[in-house]
């Protein structure tokens, strides 16, 4: 039985047909604008959820980024730190050798005792170092001076004992600490005979108008410690640093990943609009000659 189509039922479908035409042209026109393929999850809910994933995980290697910036910034401190120590260690080295010059007159060796003494100081403050606010050399208890100078009779020691790491997360399940173990520096070889006591019995000979050169290899031993300890850092600065360029290359990788996945083509967006605006006039065109003519045209 054949279906009789009626007058309305072509201008229906000649209504709906430009409607569909219309959309087209409107949807690649966003395009045109926006530059994306799409403008809203409906639009095309694969390319959406793609598009979430990538944003995800570009958030998640910007903090990964920031851990590693932080981490690395604590690292140059340290060996910054470090390295100063190493400086002071070598000039009470210097004064040692010359306090065994048996020139040096008993009150060149109260100047020396009082310069090591300054110097001695002077390392606490270094071992009181800081960044945002927190003790490098505390281990996790980055809220408390390791350094106390009102302890061992006002001359000051190192009384932290928290060896722990600061860990932070610089890659998916990847930890590495930000920070050293102090108690291997300022507490070595152990508290009782750390670096700081054995400046005590410098310069309790040198006041004394005594040769200290007695503790030179003591100093040494602190030194070349420092250095092992300074070597490690190193090494765990250049992993680290291997991990930022593995970073900043998978930040680009996600990028490209994304634009693939959201960018429109310009050009294939211009040539498809151009052809729907030919398609729609066309229609129009057909439309023009589907409508039947009313009475109105016969009264012009």
């Amino acid at each position: 039985m054949a279906l009789r189509v009626t007058q309305n039922m072509l201008n229906n479908n000649m209504l709906r047909n430009l409607h569909k035409s219309m959309l087209n042209m409107d949807k690649m026109q966003q395009q045109l604008a926006s530059g994306v393929k799409i403008n809203r999850p409906s639009d095309d809910p694969v390319v959406a959820t793609r598009g979430m994933f990538y944003r995800s995980s570009l958030m998640e290697n910007e903090q990964y980024k920031r851990n590693v910036n932080e981490a690395l910034s604590w690292m140059d401190l340290t060996d910054k730190t470090l390295d100063e120590v190493g400086n002071v260690l070598k000039r009470i080295s210097e004064l040692l050798v010359y306090s065994g010059n048996g020139a040096a007159s008993p009150d060149d060796l109260k100047t020396m005792g009082a310069e090591i003494e300054e110097l001695r100081n002077h390392l606490g403050t270094l071992a009181n170092q800081t960044i945002n606010g927190k003790y490098i050399f505390a281990g996790t208890q980055t809220d408390k001076a390791p350094y106390d100078p009102t302890v061992n009779g006002g001359k000051g020691d190192f009384v932290n004992t928290n060896s722990s790491e600061v860990q932070l997360e610089l890659s998916q399940n990847v930890f590495a600490a930000a920070n050293i173990n102090a108690q291997k520096i300022f507490n070595f070889p152990n508290n009782a005979g750390n670096m700081f006591k054995v400046l005590d019995n410098i310069i309790g000979e040198l006041s004394g108008g005594r040769t200290a050169s007695q503790f030179e290899d003591d100093i040494a031993s602190q030194f070349d410690n420092l250095l092992a300890e300074r070597a490690t850092l190193g090494a765990r600065v250049n992993r680290i640093q291997l991990i930022e360029e593995r970073l900043n290359v998978q930040e680009v990788n996600v990028k490209e990943l994304m634009s693939n996945n959201e960018d429109a083509d310009m050009a294939q967006v211009i040539t498809n609009l151009k052809t729907q605006e030919g398609v729609h006039r066309a229609a129009l065109g057909a439309g023009a000659r589907i409508i039947q003519p009313s009475l109105l045209d016969f009264l012009r």
